[in-house]
């Protein structure tokens, strides 16, 4: 069945056909449209420091991918950017949106909360569509999206500003986002093979944070709110239209485990909640996302007090991101070709904690220096550290379908995200804050380490948190614990006879690790 599939696909297209007396494809042929992608026979290569792979992959040479592929990566990169955008439309202009709609500043918050809480909502919606595949996901996020955002504009515009209608828009949106952040571990087990895993799942998960720079950094200078959110809207509908065209799957599978059908979602659920490695990872993975998404929401009012203006908190906001997406640029190709999951997560997880540590006594020197490096090493480490998990969800909790591990873990992080957000927001100085003055002022004049509106307290809560979840993922992988970790996709792609011996016996091969 399996040779089979990777022999001739539903459109007529040559692809690979497999010697039987070994592992090495014969032939790679052109595709009938051109899409096809020729790859040379693989060598083995040699193991170093625990790193590489002795076995060469079955499916890198039996198996084919297609260069549509990018079509769908690119519409997934355009709504995750699109989606972040709008969660933090509001966030860097906090003060001056407070000021629009005449409401407080925690009242601005709730815009970036909310939208986190929605995202549980239709968490059960998403496992559904991404079973089926990636396209009717990204279909259902872009009609919540363009209802969501013209909702908000025209909030926006009437009788000057009507907060209530803006938040039920800014609800439409945050339901959108499961569907598409949820996405890029199907997609990239879908289209890709082993070797380009992280780096598609990189991509299209972190196109999101970057939405949220381009809002950290762009919205302070679109104008006023009225304006921002217009232009916000236009960009949507724009990202949008093209979800409709893009090709809802392969003709053929791109690796051997693709090849296997996917296990039924309960099942899925089942099999992934009698891993504890499970919990520890996605505990942490959840508390280091939630606390992302508060600093990213937080970060204006983080600064302001000690004189920082929106524009350098914008741009603060913005260097957190673009260094996170070079550094996740340098590290992903290179954890694609080693497989270095476990050692990656143990690395870069105590850099995330420490930098939250440090981040306690950035705003008090009132200098650019401090916040901005901090929040570079914040960013480089917890984008990096991101695809990796995510992937690494999907080894150990193989055959249970990519999908579900990773909306479970993103809802976890999205629920904490909110909760942070109002925690810290109750940590915030209660003192009342002279907006105007502090702008005037600037951070040379300010005095004190702790003025008005501070949120030194909220600081340190998200620090000792991060912290606290650090041993976590150090323990994994420890045998005398029971943490032993099997990387079972990665198993059955290397080892494809043993695949092919199990679909054609068993049937469903999904549901038996080889």
């Amino acid at each position: 069945m399996l040779k089979n599939a990777a022999e001739v696909s539903g459109e007529g297209e040559e692809v690979v056909r497999p010697r039987a007396s070994g592992p090495r494809a014969e032939e790679i042929g052109h595709a009938g449209h051109g899409d096809a992608e020729v790859r040379a026979e693989p060598r083995a290569k040699k193991r170093r420091f625990g790193l590489g792979r002795k076995k060469q992959s079955y499916s890198h040479a039996h198996f084919k991918v297609y260069k549509r592929r990018w079509i769908v990566m690119g519409q997934l990169v355009l709504l995750n950017i699109v989606v972040s955008w709008d969660w933090l439309t509001f966030a860097p202009i906090s003060t001056s949106s407070a000021i629009y709609f005449d409401v407080p500043e925690s009242s601005i918050n709730w815009l970036s909360t909310a939208f986190l809480f929605s995202f549980a909502a239709t968490c059960p919606l998403t496992i559904y569509l991404l079973h089926r595949g990636p396209k009717d996901s990204i279909i259902a996020a872009s009609i919540l999206l363009l209802v969501g955002n013209w909702i908000r504009y025209a909030g926006t515009k009437a009788n000057g500003g009507i907060f209530g209608v803006v938040m039920f828009g800014q609800i439409l949106t945050g339901l959108a986002q499961p569907f598409v952040l949820a996405a890029p571990t199907r997609y990239s087990d879908m289209w890709f093979t082993e070797r380009g895993r992280i780096g598609a799942t990189a991509l299209a998960s972190l196109a999101n944070p970057l939405g949220a720079a381009l809002a950290s950094l762009i919205n302070p200078f679109l104008g006023s709110v009225p304006t921002t959110v217009l232009i916000v809207s236009i960009i949507a509908t724009v990202a949008c239209i093209p979800s409709l065209f893009i090709p809802a799957r392969p003709p053929t599978p791109p690796s051997a485990s693709s090849a296997i059908s996917k296990t039924p979602v309960l099942a899925s659920i089942k099999h992934i909640l009698r891993s504890p490695s499970f919990y520890l990872i996605s505990l942490t993975f959840s508390t280091y996302v939630g606390f992302f998404n508060a600093f990213s929401s937080l970060l204006n009012q983080i600064l302001y007090p000690y004189g920082y203006s929106e524009d350098e908190a914008g741009i603060c906001g913005a260097v957190l991101i673009v260094v996170g997406l070079l550094a996740c640029a340098i590290t992903s190709p290179i954890l694609d070709r080693t497989h270095a999951y476990l050692l990656g997560i143990k690395v870069l997880c105590p850099l995330v904690a420490v930098s939250y540590l440090a981040l306690i006594f950035a705003p008090q020197t009132r200098t650019i220096v401090a916040p901005y490096l901090l929040s570079a090493v914040l960013g480089a480490s917890s984008f990096s550290l991101l695809p990796i998990t995510l992937e690494y969800l999907v080894e150990i909790t193989f055959p249970a379908s990519p999908e579900v591990s990773s909306t479970i873990c993103w809802v976890s992080g999205q629920i904490l995200g909110g909760v942070f957000i109002v925690v810290m927001n109750a940590l915030k100085d209660s003192r009342p804050v002279d907006l105007e003055s502090v702008r005037e002022a600037g951070r040379g004049s300010g005095v004190g380490d702790k003025p008005p509106g501070h949120m030194f307290s909220a600081l340190v809560f998200q620090a000792v948190v991060s912290l606290a979840v650090l041993p976590l993922p150090l323990v994994l992988g420890i045998k005398k614990l029971g943490l032993r970790t099997t990387e079972g996709r990665l198993m059955k792609d290397e080892d494809g006879e043993s695949v092919v011996e199990s679909v054609e016996g068993e049937g469903d091969s999904g549901d038996t690790e080889q």
